[in-house]
C-alpha cells in the first residue's frame, strides 16, 4: 500500500505538469478556436531561455520572470499575429497544420541552432525527503504539484470571478454578441495567448529539472498535454487539471506494475476510452451545432 500511495502521489505531480500544458490548449480553444499542436515546443523554448537568462548571471526566479516577459510577446503576440490571426478566418484545419509545422521547425531549428545535447536545468526546490505516513515523498514532488495546482486552480478563479475573465469568456462564447456589449474582443483574444505563454513558462520551470532541457523534450509532453485535455474535457478548465492528473498517477502505476515500455502507451489507451464513451470528456459539456 506504501509503494501504491507514493506511486500515486508522484505521478499526481508529474501529472499537474501535464496539466499546466493541458490547460493551455483548453484557454485557447475556448477564446478564439485555436488548437495549438506547438503547445510542447512552446514549453520547451522557455527552458532553454531560462538557462539562457542564467547563463547571464540571472538567478532562477528572475530568470523565469524575463523568459514570461518573453514569452507574452514570442509566443503570446507573435504567434497570435503570425500565425492565428491570419489562418482562422480559413477555418481549423490550416491552425492544426500550422501548428503541426511550426512543432517540427521549432525542434529542428534548436537543434541545429543550439544543440542536440541535453543540458541540466537547475530545481527550484532543494533535494530533500519526507516520511508523511510512511509515504516517502520528496520536496519537489510536493512543490510542483502545489504550484502547478495553484495555477490552474488561480487561471479557473480568474475567467469565473474577474471582470476581465468574464470577458474573455464572453468571447469565447459568442464573439459577435460580446462585440454588441462592447467588449474589445482583440484584446481580450490576446489576453489569452499570453496566459499560455505564462503557462507554458510555469510548465517549463517545472518539468525542465526531470526532462532535461532538450530540443524534444516537448514532443511527448504535448502529445499527453492534448491527450489529457481531451480526457478532461475541451471545453472546460477544471477539466485540464483532471485529465493530467490521470494521465500521470496512469502512466507511473503502468511503469511499476506492467512494465516501463508501456508507459507512454497509456495516455493514448486513456484518451481512447474516454472518447468511446464519453466524447465531451469527463467534465466537459456536451455542444450543440447547427448544420
Amino acid at each position: 500500500m506504501t509503494d501504491l500511495l507514493q506511486l500515486v502521489f508522484s505521478g499526481m505531480a508529474t501529472g499537474s505538469i501535464y496539466a499546466l500544458a493541458a490547460l493551455g490548449f483548453t484557454l485557447l480553444w475556448q477564446a478564439s478556436g485555436t488548437v495549438n499542436f506547438a503547445q510542447g515546443e512552446f514549453v520547451m523554448l522557455p527552458a532553454f531561455a531560462m538557462l539562457a537568462f542564467g547563463n547571464l548571471g540571472l538567478p532562477l526566479p528572475l530568470a523565469f520572470l524575463a523568459t514570461c516577459v518573453l514569452a507574452i510577446g514570442v509566443l503570446g503576440w507573435g504567434f497570435k499575429r503570425g500565425i492565428a490571426d491570419p489562418l482562422l478566418k480559413f477555418g481549423l484545419m490550416p491552425i492544426v497544420v500550422a501548428t503541426i509545422g511550426l512543432a517540427i521547425a521549432l525542434r529542428n531549428g534548436v537543434r541545429a541552432g543550439i544543440s542536440a545535447q541535453a543540458f541540466p536545468f537547475p530545481s527550484l526546490f532543494a533535494d530533500k525527503l519526507f516520511t508523511l505516513g510512511g509515504v516517502t515523498v520528496s520536496l519537489a514532488d510536493v512543490g510542483t504539484l502545489a504550484i502547478a495546482v495553484a495555477l490552474v486552480l488561480g487561471t479557473q478563479a480568474f475567467l469565473a470571478r474577474t471582470v476581465t475573465g468574464r470577458a474573455m469568456q464572453a468571447v469565447a462564447q459568442n464573439t459577435e454578441s460580446a462585440t454588441v456589449l462592447g467588449i474589445d474582443v482583440p484584446r481580450m483574444v490576446f489576453y489569452t495567448f499570453a496566459i499560455n505563454a505564462v503557462l507554458a513558462c510555469a510548465a517549463a520551470l517545472l518539468v525542465t529539472p526531470t526532462y532535461l532541457a532538450k530540443f524534444d523534450m516537448g514532443e511527448s509532453l504535448g502529445t499527453k498535454a492534448f491527450f489529457a485535455a481531451i480526457i478532461g474535457g475541451f471545453n472546460n478548465s477544471r477539466g485540464a487539471l483532471l485529465g493530467g492528473v490521470i494521465v500521470g498517477v496512469g502512466e507511473n502505476l503502468a511503469a511499476a506494475y506492467i512494465s516501463p515500455a508501456y508507459k507512454d502507451a497509456v495516455a493514448l489507451v486513456l484518451f481512447m476510452g474516454v472518447i468511446l464513451f464519453k466524447p465531451q470528456g469527463l467534465l466537459g459539456k456536451r455542444v450543440e451545432r447547427k448544420v
